[in-house]
């Protein structure tokens, strides 16, 4: 975990969107089903995927670098293997979840990259 001492946020990179996407699949099968949303933006020429988590006094940052933008606008999450595959519309597979991709065009975040 990274922290800027100057930063509110907690930042936790992952290796790959495949780890990443596990916090949205495990918020998704909670009792609570707290969903998190996810965001892609391009940042210093760097494609991000970034989940914002925040609660109570923290206020938390997950994270990983893409080589590629996304084309399609959601995510279809397999909840039994934890695969994932791009799509361009929702779909109706029952043991999917499908995640939205929110492109956002600025962000006051600074990523530690």
């Amino acid at each position: 975990m990274q922290k800027n001492p100057n930063s509110k946020f907690h930042y936790l990179k992952y290796n790959n969107l495949e780890d990443m996407l596990k916090i949205m699949l495990a918020a998704s099968q909670s009792a609570i089903g707290i969903n998190s949303l996810l965001y892609f933006i391009n940042y210093h020429n760097k494609n991000i995927f970034f989940i914002y988590n925040s609660s109570i006094g923290s206020s938390l940052i997950h994270y990983t670098v893409v080589m590629e933008r996304p084309e399609d606008k959601f995510i279809q999450l397999n909840k039994t293997s934890g695969k994932y595959e791009f799509a361009e519309d929702l779909g109706t597979e029952s043991h999917s979840i499908y995640i939205p991709i929110l492109d956002l065009e600025t962000t006051t975040l600074e990523f530690p990259i």
